[in-house]
């Protein structure tokens, strides 16, 4: 959708980066009466990153421009975001949002939430709202659990519903993430009667190497031995391209898992792999982690 032209005043805002994630492990610990799944994780940003760009419109629409990728709905979530906040702060003010895509879609890596934060964070910015990060947080739950974390902006440390967030931070290092054509509905995996649903809860304190200003230092190798994701078998049955991701992986002496319920798997990468035989429908990236959000001093906490 392109309604450029409906809007007589435009000012350009800086093009901003919406970075993926990837769920060091995920662990499904429980289920609330309410039918949502309890949740143990660590959430760590990575430098591969959707791209939006940003342009105020004075007639208060809020309209939306695929630059690349697959064309997205209408209502998409940073549309939705859009509208969140105008309803939420009154603004007058409307945006053209182009959105260059390149993170693939059914991944596991938080792309669509993603957009949605950073386009929060732009549009408090650009509108001149001067809201706080929790008050953006409260308007970016309803637009889905991991909405919040991309807020937030910080490697944490993840329970409850996913809502529950402890800021940690990680060595910097390498990852290579892995994602096949085929993708599993998240619905799909959530009410399968083969999910593992009963995890032992984990303490966080146990992965601490130290602390510096108030913020735990987490041991990635630790980390990484200790976990697995709950929903990788039921995924590998929907989508057996995952087994073979991780076969890969492991051809080239690297331990995989899934990353969140998408298709998507990783693994940390101590050497620079050799990526020459990747197979041609196979999307591969090699990735750093990054413990904050690029936007992350762009609201007030």
């Amino acid at each position: 959708m392109n309604n450029r032209s409906n809007s007589p005043a435009l000012r350009r805002l800086l093009d901003v980066p919406a970075p993926a994630k990837l769920n060091l492990f995920l662990h499904v610990t429980g289920r609330r009466l309410d039918g949502y799944h309890l949740l143990q994780s660590v959430f760590m940003l990575i430098d591969w990153c959707d791209v939006l760009h940003f342009e105020c419109r004075d007639d208060g629409l809020v309209t939306r421009e695929d630059i690349s990728g697959p064309a997205l709905p209408a209502d998409d979530l940073c549309v939705r975001a859009a509208q969140a906040l105008k309803a939420a702060t009154g603004c007058p003010l409307g945006a053209h949002i182009g959105l260059e895509k390149r993170l693939p879609a059914e991944a596991g890596l938080g792309g669509g939430s993603s957009d949605a934060a950073s386009c929060l964070l732009a549009l408090n910015r650009l509108w001149g709202l001067g809201l706080s990060r929790s008050q953006l947080a409260s308007i970016a739950l309803p637009l889905g659990a991991d909405v919040p974390f991309f807020i937030g902006g910080q490697t944490a440390w993840v329970e409850g519903i996913g809502e529950e967030l402890i800021p940690v931070s990680l060595p910097e290092t390498r990852f290579v993430v892995v994602k096949p054509p085929g993708g599993a509905s998240t619905q799909q995996i959530f009410r399968s009667s083969d999910l593992k649903r009963d995890t032992e809860t984990a303490i966080l304190q146990g992965f601490a190497a130290n602390e510096s200003a108030g913020t735990l230092r987490l041991d990635l190798q630790s980390i990484l031995d200790f976990g697995h994701n709950d929903l990788q078998p039921v995924a590998q049955g929907l989508c057996p391209d995952v087994g073979l991701c991780i076969d890969w992986l492991q051809s080239h002496g690297m331990s995989g898992r899934m990353t969140g319920s998408g298709t998507a798997v990783f693994a940390h990468a101590r050497h620079s792999p050799d990526l020459s035989d990747v197979p041609g429908t196979w999307t591969v990236q090699v990735c750093s982690n990054m413990n904050v959000h690029p936007l992350f001093g762009w609201c007030p906490d």
